[in-house]
Protein backbone atom coordinates (compact mmCIF):
# COMPACT_ATOMS: atom_id res chain seq x y z
CA UNK A 1 0.00 0.00 0.00
CA UNK A 2 2.27 2.06 0.94
CA UNK A 3 4.53 1.64 -2.58
CA UNK A 4 1.28 2.45 -4.25
CA UNK A 5 0.72 5.51 -1.86
CA UNK A 6 4.77 6.80 -3.02
CA UNK A 7 4.23 6.19 -6.67
CA UNK A 8 1.12 7.77 -7.65
CA UNK A 9 2.26 10.94 -5.44
CA UNK A 10 6.12 10.56 -7.05
CA UNK A 11 2.99 10.84 -10.63
CA UNK A 12 1.52 13.63 -9.10
CA UNK A 13 4.65 15.44 -7.91
CA UNK A 14 5.91 14.72 -11.83
CA UNK A 15 2.94 16.14 -13.57
CA UNK A 16 2.97 18.97 -11.58
CA UNK A 17 6.29 19.85 -12.88
CA UNK A 18 5.70 19.44 -16.04
CA UNK A 19 2.54 21.75 -16.04
CA UNK A 20 4.23 24.82 -14.20
CA UNK A 21 7.72 24.42 -15.49
CA UNK A 22 8.02 21.61 -17.98
CA UNK A 23 9.37 22.22 -21.39
CA UNK A 24 5.51 22.46 -22.61
CA UNK A 25 4.35 24.12 -19.13
CA UNK A 26 2.73 27.42 -18.05
CA UNK A 27 5.59 29.04 -18.13
CA UNK A 28 6.18 28.36 -21.44
CA UNK A 29 2.87 29.16 -22.65
CA UNK A 30 3.08 32.52 -20.99
CA UNK A 31 6.43 33.24 -22.42
CA UNK A 32 5.08 32.22 -26.03
CA UNK A 33 2.34 34.54 -25.95
CA UNK A 34 3.93 37.38 -25.15
CA UNK A 35 6.71 36.58 -28.09
CA UNK A 36 2.80 36.14 -30.43
CA UNK A 37 2.34 39.43 -29.28
CA UNK A 38 5.25 41.41 -29.62
CA UNK A 39 5.16 39.83 -33.64
CA UNK A 40 1.49 41.18 -33.72
CA UNK A 41 2.73 44.73 -33.31
CA UNK A 42 5.60 44.40 -35.50
CA UNK A 43 3.25 43.27 -38.16
CA UNK A 44 0.94 45.41 -37.52
CA UNK A 45 3.83 48.68 -38.07
CA UNK A 46 4.83 46.68 -41.19
CA UNK A 47 1.34 46.87 -42.31
CA UNK A 48 1.07 50.31 -41.41
CA UNK A 49 4.30 51.05 -43.29
CA UNK A 50 3.28 49.47 -46.24
CA UNK A 51 -0.13 50.81 -46.67
CA UNK A 52 2.03 54.62 -46.60
CA UNK A 53 4.18 53.52 -49.15
CA UNK A 54 1.40 51.56 -51.34
CA UNK A 55 -0.11 55.21 -51.34
CA UNK A 56 2.74 57.18 -52.07
CA UNK A 57 3.59 54.46 -55.14
CA UNK A 58 -0.08 55.26 -56.28
CA UNK A 59 0.39 59.13 -56.43
CA UNK A 60 3.63 59.17 -57.73
CA UNK A 61 2.27 56.94 -60.88
CA UNK A 62 -1.04 58.97 -60.97
CA UNK A 63 -0.55 62.64 -59.70
CA UNK A 64 2.61 65.06 -60.79
CA UNK A 65 2.21 67.12 -57.39
CA UNK A 66 4.23 63.73 -55.77
CA UNK A 67 7.00 63.76 -58.47
CA UNK A 68 7.22 67.55 -58.19
CA UNK A 69 7.53 67.56 -54.48
CA UNK A 70 10.03 64.95 -54.77
CA UNK A 71 12.16 66.82 -57.21
CA UNK A 72 12.10 69.82 -55.08
CA UNK A 73 13.27 68.68 -51.94
CA UNK A 74 15.65 65.85 -53.12
CA UNK A 75 16.64 67.04 -56.11
CA UNK A 76 16.33 71.52 -55.70
CA UNK A 77 14.27 72.06 -58.54
CA UNK A 78 12.78 75.43 -59.29
CA UNK A 79 10.61 76.56 -61.85
CA UNK A 80 11.16 79.10 -64.60
CA UNK A 81 9.94 82.37 -63.31
CA UNK A 82 10.46 81.31 -59.26
CA UNK A 83 13.08 82.83 -57.18
CA UNK A 84 14.87 80.40 -54.71
CA UNK A 85 15.15 81.87 -50.70
CA UNK A 86 17.41 80.31 -48.34
CA UNK A 87 16.80 81.67 -45.20
CA UNK A 88 19.76 80.89 -42.58
CA UNK A 89 18.49 81.16 -39.17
Amino acid sequence: MRLLLFATGAIVVYLQYQLWLGEDGWLALRARQAEAAEQLEIIANLREGNRDLEVEVLDLKNGTEAIEERARSELGMIREGETFYIIVD
